[in-house]
């Protein structure tokens, strides 16, 4: 008996190990899973940098206001007697002492108010037309951050509240908005990242892998494999998050589950297909697998290295939500790349000598010893039957005229990038659907001014207080101006007391400046520009806070940051290509390939959003983390028809290596793109505009990039420059 023979029993504990190690992982992950909700943050003033304006002047406020509070406006429309307004202060008295639903502590909605509204009732307030009433619902901040179970404290005072109005005995139209009803909103479309939005993406998933594998076995195994890693990038997070290292949003956790289910299906139909080449050629499902293994590990390896740093590059943003995408997601591409280099295969082994079995019924057979069954097994690929075979012929025979049609293409959709609406999105206008906050704010904008729920906040020496309001009162959009006295501090209109003196802490005075439109708005954050731009020559120390103040700050941060990261990401991918494809020039054909398909994605994004679907806009971070996702993510299939361009390429030359490397890679590569673009649009589910906008420009970008780019663009452009792609190390591509 030899020395391998005795030690075969190794091979199927160490399988076993792999597993029952994986499967550790996935209960701890399990556990988990439903725990991310308790360690996120959803506001957006926590994701600006320390620097910004709005951030310093909130400082500052809660210098004058020491007690905070998460605003609740309840409107009422359709208001026409003294009754309506009986019901609606009936409403008020009913919501003050409605119990909590779901607080084990048996609190009421009024024991959470905050202080100035506990002393004294909250007021119904009639508009001036006499159509609408507004009550404000404060909630103490402290009690609003609270955790009940699994739920927010603020989510349950808000459904409260909503569910208190819908038991009055009334046909008027009562709405919750403001922060409060705009943040249970968030987290009850949050809600479905946990649930629906998992279920859709493995659906997908798993009608394509059925659809490509025709094997019923062999997609579960796929799809275990990414359920067992996204745990694993799961505790990793959690920890993260908990430890207050990252920043952790709704919006960053439902783009992380993405990544992971998407990148761990595509690695896996790399390895995967190469496996079912190698059994065609050993009898032995283990020598198949550790051929297939070393013949993948590089590409796939160098695809995850490419998006991990591609997104540890956000690690520059101001931005803390696009900061803790970065690391979040690269755990996850991370955790991706070691379940299919790991897991994977054993999983694809367990069967031992009859793992084959694992394809069935299209089993892969072995082809036998002999010259001839190994000569038809490495015959030229692109001179078989079928569609790849016929592209990458076609491609071959018309280098230069492939490359230029498709990039004439590509061109024609960028040229649409200019309507690329990207100056941001109101409050509410970040659902896809109308919420009851949404309609809320509508009635608000209708009947009251719209921004005194929220009003510009200007922070101004004493001596400037007369000229920072005469200034910001001038501004278009500001419907008016006034000092913070302290009886307004306490909620009494302004002027009511007269010749009162403002509040002065240590020699500054706050300049309140309500907009005409709703705090929320789009609008309100161009007005701040110019209230800004009207009071900052007063002074050094003239700060402009506020709601709106945050949006604007918030639009100019990610401006700053796309300057930055663009050109750091393009810069690390470049430096990843030299080093996997030996090479200068393919690389930098590659590089530019994307970023025309980029430009290509989001001008047909552009089509989409403006005259299909009919957005209002996108949040500024819409571009830019498209740029992230398209250029290290697409780029990826490039790496896979590359790397095996070049493996064909020392044996057979540039240009036959490039066809047969199109012919053999096409329906993986196809399939992976197809998968990917598929996950990413499961993110349509969550009623956000901004995931819908980005599952529809990545997904639209991996399209392109699989059926344009790395199908006819770049594999033209080398076939057509030839041996001189692999300059300055072309020497060793054969002639």
């Amino acid at each position: 008996m030899t020395m391998y023979s005795r030690l075969s029993w190794l091979r199927p504990v160490a399988l076993l190990v792999v597993i029952v190690a994986w499967l550790a992982v996935g209960g701890a992950g399990g556990q988990t899973f439903g725990k991310l909700s308790d360690v996120q943050e959803n506001e957006a003033s926590a994701f600006l940098p320390s620097s910004a304006e709005s951030t310093r002047a909130a400082e500052l406020q809660s210098e004058f206001s020491p007690v905070t509070a998460l605003p609740g406006i309840f409107v009422v429309d359709g208001v026409e007697s003294a009754s309506d307004l009986d019901v609606v202060n009936q409403f008020i008295e009913d919501v003050v002492a409605a119990p909590i639903e779901g607080d084990e502590q048996g609190r009421t909605v009024g024991d959470v108010l905050s202080p100035s509204a506990v002393e004294q009732m909250p007021q119904a307030i009639p508009s001036e037309d006499g159509e609408a009433v507004l009550v404000a619902f404060s909630v103490d901040a402290a009690a609003a951050e609270e955790n009940v179970g699994e739920s927010a404290l603020a989510e349950l005072v808000a459904t409260t509240i909503r569910a208190t109005w819908a038991e009055q005995d009334t046909e008027l139209s009562g709405h919750l908005t403001g922060g409060l009803g705009v943040l249970a909103d968030l987290l009850e479309a949050f809600a479905g990242i946990d649930g629906i939005l998992l279920v859709v993406a493995l659906a997908v998933v798993l009608v394509i892998l059925l659809i490509v594998y025709r094997s019923p076995v062999l997609p579960l195994l796929v799809l275990s494999t990414s359920m067992i890693a996204l745990t694993g990038a799961i505790l990793a997070v959690y920890a993260m998050a908990k430890a207050d290292i990252i920043t952790l949003n709704g919006q960053s956790q439902g783009i992380m589950f993405i990544l992971v289910v998407g990148a761990t299906t595509d690695y896996a139909l790399l390895l995967v297909a190469r496996y079912r080449e190698e059994l065609l050629r050993v009898p032995s499902p283990y020598t198949a697998m550790a051929r297939a293994w070393r013949r993948s590990v590089e590409p796939i390896a160098a695809s995850a290295i490419t998006v991990i740093l591609g997104l540890l590059v956000l690690l520059l943003s101001d931005l803390k939500s696009n900061a803790a995408l970065g690391p979040a997601g690269a755990l996850g591409i991370a955790a991706a790349l070691v379940a299919a280099l790991t897991l994977l295969p054993a999983l694809l082994l367990i069967g031992g000598k009859h793992a084959r079995g694992v394809f069935w019924p299209a089993m892969p057979r072995y082809a036998g010893d002999g010259a001839d069954a190994a000569a038809e097994v490495d015959a030229d690929p692109s001179q078989r039957r079928g569609f790849w075979p016929r592209i990458a012929r076609g491609v071959d025979a018309h280098p230069r005229r492939t490359w230029l049609a498709a990039a004439a293409g590509l061109i024609v959709l960028s040229a649409f990038v200019p309507t690329f609406k990207a100056s941001g999105l109101g409050e509410q206008e970040v659902f896809t659907r109308d919420t009851d906050s949404v309609l809320g704010v509508e009635i608000l904008e209708e009947h009251f001014d719209a921004g005194a729920s929220s009003p510009i906040r200007i922070f101004v020496p004493e001596d400037q207080a007369d000229a920072a309001v005469e200034a910001a009162g001038a501004v278009d959009g500001v419907a008016q101006a006034y000092l913070l006295t302290p009886s307004v501090a306490e909620g009494a209109p302004p002027g009511v007391v007269p010749n009162e003196e403002p509040v002065v802490i240590d020699g500054t005075v706050q300049v309140v400046a309500v907009t005409e439109v709703s705090s929320s708005s789009n609008e309100a954050a161009d007005v701040v520009a110019d209230v800004r731009d009207a009071v900052h020559p007063l002074g050094e120390d003239v700060l402009v806070g506020g709601a709106a103040a945050e949006q604007l700050d918030t639009r100019l941060t990610t401006q700053r940051d796309t300057l930055v990261i663009l050109p750091t990401i393009l810069a690390v991918i470049l430096l990843v290509l030299v080093a996997l494809l030996r090479a200068v020039v393919a690389p930098v054909l590659i590089v530019l390939a994307n970023i025309l398909s980029y430009g290509a994605a989001i001008g047909l994004s552009a089509i989409l959003f403006n005259w299909v679907f009919g957005f209002p806009g996108s949040d500024p971070s819409v571009p830019l983390l498209g740029f992230v996702f398209l250029v290290a993510l697409g780029v990826d299939y490039s790496i896979f028809l590359m790397s095996r361009a070049r493996e064909e390429s020392l044996v057979h030359g540039t240009r036959a290596g490039t066809r047969r490397a199109l012919a053999v890679t096409g329906g993986v590569i196809t399939s992976a793109g197809i998968v990917l673009a598929a996950t990413f649009a499961a993110l349509g589910v969550i009623p956000l505009i901004f995931l819908a906008q980005i599952a529809v420009v990545v997904g639209v970008g991996v399209l392109i990039d699989t059926f344009v780019v790395r199908s006819l663009l770049v594999p033209g452009l080398v076939s057509d420059i030839g041996r001189r792609s692999w300059w300055p190390w072309q020497r060793s591509i054969a002639d």
